[in-house]
């Protein structure tokens, strides 16, 4: 049996959807009241008469929310609503205290906003922002702590998100998970949010429908909720996608409806008819004033904006050479970008002090489990290391295997003295160089005729030998150059 998937064009049909983006903010405290909004805390511990929505309660906004959006949507290339207001949106649920949600329908924070994808084959594909509005998030029910009874948590009733909805522009299950990705990317590096889909800060929903490949019309949507994971929005769009193709070729109606998504399983399965805007009987929510950004307060917001991950990147790209994903490494971790920017006015040859970065101490960082904020080499010293592998004065195993250790534990010394305490300095003692490459090429007699009637591959084992030989402390292109002329 054939399955239809948005990567292949095996079917007549194409993919239409779009995601919302819920992402929980995070502020110390609420959107509307002081409670903490911390994750973890013990159930109903950060809750208050405003959270239990008690009578005779106000919200209070919190103006960090604000300027959070206002960052986000500025790195989403949106226009920013500096007259916004929020609305009442009413539907019954037991994790919902006031009977209602307060969120923005009409006048969203965000609008007209953009992203850029970069796709697996190499191209780019742009996605609309339709629209970025605030909300404060439900609780939690819990329907698995008692056989009779389902428990309500409240401590994330009223934690602030965004949710962020993208217009009907992606085509297929890479460029859904490939948008996700960013958005987290970016929350994370602008601060706005942890992004840790595992404890529900980033949510997605994602409204699937397929039509005839090459119309222009819409098919009907249907909603797949709570993706808590980047490869279960793949899976999930996939299955339906497929689902729907085999439901339209059978004959069948898409019905408009919400669905749930089985990890376990990869499959959806209907929970309710889809509601529309008029089921929700949205109005502006009368105990919040209107929220008038001014400009000046829009324009600090801009100024403190830092360089987004995709500007640094395209800058390391033109000026290094690197393709995107290994400046991508660099551009979208912030401290590893400072350490690198502390260290390039030190170090010689700035290329050089790139591909250390992302490679050899990249694998140091992940093997000790540390961030390079708790790296205890200063970005100084690191450069000077850099400098002595780059002046042929210490080889770049030694440097990483002994002298890069040392430094970890001794951060008086200078970073030369350390070096020649280990004596790890490479050897200027030619005719020490030459008897060790002689003593090598004497011993692999049948290697080195082997070589001379064409098998080459033997070359790197004279090369590893002399290195070996003397103790990492000759020059490894010296080495060779030095056997090939013998060789000949």
């Amino acid at each position: 049996m054939s399955l239809h998937t948005t990567e292949n064009n095996n079917t007549s049909f194409e993919l239409v959807s779009g995601l919302e983006i819920h992402v929980q903010l995070n502020t110390q405290s609420k959107i509307f009241s002081s409670d903490s909004a911390a994750f973890g805390a013990k159930p109903n511990e950060h809750i208050s008469p405003v959270s239990l929505a008690l009578p005779g309660t106000l919200p209070q906004l919190n103006k960090e929310v604000i300027e959070k959006a206002m960052r986000i949507g500025l790195a989403l290339n949106c226009e920013i609503n500096q007259y916004n207001f929020f609305d009442r949106k009413n539907y019954f649920y037991a994790d919902l205290p006031k009977g209602y949600q307060i969120t923005q329908d009409n006048r969203p924070i965000c609008k007209n906003g953009f992203i850029v994808l970069d796709l697996a084959n190499g191209t780019q594909k742009r996605v609309g922002i339709n629209r970025i509005h605030l909300e404060e998030d439900a609780g939690k029910s819990l329907h698995d702590q008692d056989v009779a009874y389902s428990f309500v948590d409240l401590n994330r009733a009223g934690v602030p998100l965004i949710e962020i909805v993208t217009e009907p522009e992606i085509s297929s299950a890479e460029e859904a998970s490939a948008l996700l990705a960013e958005i987290r990317q970016l929350v994370r590096f602008l601060d706005v949010s942890d992004g840790n889909m595992e404890e529900g800060s980033l949510r997605c929903d994602a409204n699937i429908s397929i039509r005839p490949r090459g119309h222009q019309e819409f098919g009907t949507r249907c909603e797949v909720k709570n993706l808590n994971s980047i490869r279960n929005v793949r899976r999930a769009i996939d299955f339906e996608f497929d689902r729907q193709v085999k439901a339209v070729q059978s004959g069948e109606t898409i019905q408009q409806c919400t669905l749930n998504f089985d990890a376990d399983e990869g499959t959806t399965s209907p929970m309710r008819t889809k509601e529309e805007a008029n089921d929700y009987r949205y109005f502006p929510d009368p105990d919040l004033a209107p929220v008038v950004i001014s400009d000046e307060w829009l324009n600090k917001v801009k100024e403190a904006m830092p360089e987004l991950p995709r500007h640094i990147a395209n800058q390391l790209v033109q000026k290094y050479g690197l393709n995107l994903s290994e400046a991508m490494l660099v551009a979208e971790d912030k401290t590893l970008y400072s350490y690198f920017n502390e260290a390039k006015g030190i170090v010689r040859n700035e290329k050089s002090l790139i591909n250390w970065l992302i490679g050899n101490l990249r694998a140091v960082l992940n093997t000790q489990q540390r961030d390079i904020s708790a790296y205890p080499v200063s970005p100084a010293r690191f450069a000077e290391l850099v400098n002595l592998v780059d002046d042929k004065r210490i080889s770049q195993q030694n440097a990483l295997q002994q002298l890069l250790p040392a430094l970890e534990q001794h951060t008086d010394k200078s970073v030369l003295a350390i070096a020649e305490q280990l004596n790890l300095l490479i050897s200027e003692d030619q005719d020490a160089l030459f008897t060790i490459i002689e003593d090598v090429l004497n011993k692999y007699e049948q290697q080195v005729e082997a070589y001379k009637k064409g098998k080459k591959g033997v070359l790197g084992l004279f090369v590893g030998e002399v290195m070996k030989a003397s103790k990492g402390k000759a020059d490894a292109k010296k080495v060779n150059d030095i056997i090939l002329e013998k060789l000949k």
